[in-house]
């Protein structure tokens, strides 16, 4: 048996096997290290295997909240406590359910920490729930100079800026909004690994699949790879439906995110139809998800 028979992907696996001696994104093994060394740790608890995904860890909000005047970055030779201090409105106590009104900034410290490798940074991103609600979800760190990303050797606490911009939200401590990558050095751009893989199999089809997977009337197109692989809008919708999209209601009642399968959809979002034009107006000021073809 090859010994690298156990991972889903051997060819991933043989390119991650002296990672000491690579660099790229951290696999979940290498980030369950990073945690056994006390490289990533939160005090007085646990990281829970849970919080472990494929390439990333999910960061999870501390007991307390504080609703600020504005977003802000500490810059290099401050703190994000001593900021906060500055433009500190009210103190949350997340303990209990809190409500998150929408348009407004709130800052909260994460239960994680970091103790960095020199050679190791870490940048980070909302998880997709998140991102589905339009909360406006950033990471800062001391001395940060830019959101979302957390430089080389970095020791230290870790914040979330948070800004609901659609719904208001009731969140509470232990709940994970946003993740973070670790990244050594500075790997090269991927789009060379991405079209050697959609010569391997092909990555892009041009129909939507079911709920099954790729159906037997999808075909195989070319992808449009730059910085990444693009994806494009449908707005023709599919045989069985002409939805394409939907479009958040404005004055939509509170979102509880300990809730699980508790809303209906219809409290909350517009159907968006295929137009005959062929085109959707998109306000800048509404909220949309649309269909990918």
């Amino acid at each position: 048996m090859s010994e690298y028979a156990p991972f889903l992907f051997p060819e991933l696996a043989k390119y991650l096997h002296d990672l000491s001696h690579t660099t790229g994104l951290y696999p979940s093994q290498k980030i369950r290290e990073l945690v056994e060394d006390r490289k990533i740790y939160a005090d007085g608890l646990d990281i829970e295997e849970n919080q472990i995904q494929p390439s990333s860890i999910d960061l999870r909000l501390s007991s307390v909240a504080y609703r600020v005047q504005a977003s802000f970055l500490p810059g290099s030779n401050s703190t994000v406590e001593r900021k906060v201090k500055d433009f500190v409105m009210t103190k949350i106590d997340l303990t209990y359910p809190s409500a998150f009104e929408k348009g407004c900034v709130y800052i909260v410290p994460l239960e994680e920490q970091l103790d960095l490798p020199s050679d190791v940074s870490a940048k980070a991103n909302p998880k997709s729930t998140t991102g589905r609600l339009d909360i406006f979800t950033r990471l800062i760190c001391d001395g940060g100079t830019e959101f979302e990303r957390v430089p080389k050797g970095y020791k230290g606490k870790l914040y979330a800026e948070l800004v609901p911009r659609t719904f208001t939200v009731i969140l509470q401590k232990g709940l994970k909004l946003n993740q973070l990558r670790f990244v050594r050095g500075s790997p090269p751009p991927s789009d060379s690994d991405l079209k050697r893989l959609d010569s391997q199999a092909k990555l892009v089809y041009s129909t939507p699949g079911n709920d099954l997977g790729i159906s037997d009337t999808d075909l195989p197109v070319d992808p449009q790879i730059d910085k990444g692989l693009r994806i494009s809008i449908n707005l023709q919708g599919e045989s069985q439906s002409n939805v394409v999209g939907y479009r958040a209601k404005k004055n939509a009642p509170a979102i509880d995110f300990l809730k699980e399968r508790y809303y209906d959809p219809e409290d909350f979002w517009e159907v968006i139809r295929a137009p005959n034009s062929g085109s959707v107006i998109l306000n800048p000021d509404d909220f949309h998800i649309l269909f990918s073809k």
